[in-house]
């Protein structure tokens, strides 16, 4: 009897939700809520994270999450007015490393880092733990990321008989190989001032480790240390010897592209977004490796940026918002999200079968490090940036200049740096 009248209670109640939508949002009204924003806008990550927020429900049927997906340059603006405010989104989509940074020195994001070793993140996220953890606190979970290398023709190679270069001597030795035989071994557009910025950080992380670059990205090193001077030492010798192609101020990273594919250049330093711009029929015969090592005893670093999530200081439903966080680092959730949007997850759990041969090699290059960092414009403060670039970019015009060219940077920098703190 008793069992009856339970079924008949359960068909009954169900009943009344059919046939009364007001029970219907009585319910909705009674779950958790978690008010999230995103800049991803372009269809495939906004729709690769509609994916990731409807497993998310799914699984925790208690909690109803509010979208505010905007475009990228809006949202730019928008964050900072909602991290001050008093009603903020729990949880926003944003840069990892210094971009997240700058957020949790001025106290309006989130530290999760009770979450973080609960969760034993440190071992999930291998090398990204140094782009999402601020003096040793963690404030940006990671989503997913790109890499940064140095991309040429395998059959070019092979017509020269030259092998991957693994140390900076065999990198120099390749260089002179293609010089001598009328082609330019390094194919760089500046027009855009970043790729110069590129080259830049792939030496000094090679010769000086990650933990020297990042203390000079935070003002912590002098450009005028001997050791940055090493940096432009080497990166000298690339200049001066031709190595790098010719009035590559007038070209973006796009219109350097071509030069390799003619093979009227060895190589180019890109990200894995190089592949976008060569043409089909030419994508089987490229690869890539690794920025070369300079000092084998510094540990090794690469260059991977990435994107993730950040939670609001003032965060409306912090406890939801953990759970949000703890979700969206599970090997299920990058593996659905990156599979959709086309990117790298971060999770070293998530399984290389599912990337191609390519970005296998890419997965496995990254993995390896033992830290990682992001372009200087993403590791630096903006202004810093700023400075830096012109810098690099009067380098690659002068570069026996370099050390008034530092000096001048490094006055400029601390000034810089008086205003921000």
């Amino acid at each position: 009897m008793k069992r009856k009248l339970v079924t008949f209670l359960l068909v009954g109640f169900v009943g009344v939700l059919i046939a009364n939508p007001l029970s219907i949002r009585v319910v909705e009204a009674q779950k958790k809520i978690l008010d999230f924003a995103s800049f991803h806008s372009d269809p495939a990550p906004k729709e690769a994270i509609e994916a990731g927020i409807k497993l998310f429900e799914q699984e925790n049927p208690s909690i109803k999450v509010n979208m505010n997906i905007m475009a990228h340059e809006a949202f730019k603006k928008q964050i900072r007015l909602w991290l001050t405010a008093a009603n903020p989104p729990d949880v926003l989509t944003w840069f990892t490393g210094e971009r997240a940074f700058y957020f949790a020195k001025q106290g309006v994001v989130a530290d999760f880092t009770d979450l973080w070793d609960k969760e034993g993140w440190d071992k999930t996220f291998g090398p990204f733990k140094t782009i999402c953890k601020f003096h040793d606190k963690a404030y940006v979970l990671p989503l997913w990321h790109d890499w940064e290398s140095i991309w040429y023709r395998k059959s070019l190679f092979e017509e020269y008989g030259l092998e991957e270069p693994i140390t900076w001597r065999e990198f120099l030795n390749v260089c002179e190989k293609f010089k001598g035989s009328g082609i330019t071994p390094i194919s760089i557009g500046t027009k855009y001032r970043w790729t110069a910025a590129g080259w830049f950080d792939a030496i000094d992380l090679k010769l000086n480790g990650l933990d020297f670059h990042m203390r000079l990205m935070r003002g912590e090193e002098s450009y005028t240390d001997p050791r940055v001077y090493k940096v432009f030492e080497l990166w000298k010798e690339l200049v001066e010897k031709g190595y790098f192609l010719e009035n590559a101020a007038a070209y973006s990273w796009q219109e350097e592209v071509p030069f390799v594919v003619r093979k009227e250049a060895a190589m180019c330093r890109e990200g894995g977004y190089f592949l976008e711009a060569v043409p089909e029929e030419a994508k089987p015969d490229f690869d890539f490796f690794a920025p070369p090592i300079i000092d084998g005893t510094i540990p090794r670093a690469e260059e991977a940026c990435s994107s993730g999530f950040m939670m609001s200081k003032n965060a409306p439903h912090p406890e939801v918002a953990k759970i949000f966080l703890k979700f969206m680092a599970s090997e299920k959730s990058q593996r659905l999200i990156c599979e959709k949007a086309g990117r790298i997850a971060p999770n070293v759990n998530v399984p290389l079968e599912i990337y191609s041969p390519i970005v296998k090699q890419a997965v496995r290059m990254v993995r390896r490090a033992e830290g990682v960092a992001q372009f200087y414009d993403r590791d630096t403060s903006p202004p810093i940036a700023d400075k830096g670039m012109d810098a690099f970019m009067e380098f690659m015009r002068y570069p026996a200049r370099y050390k008034q060219i530092l000096k001048t940077l490094q006055e400029e920098v601390e000034k810089v740096w008086e205003k921000l703190e």
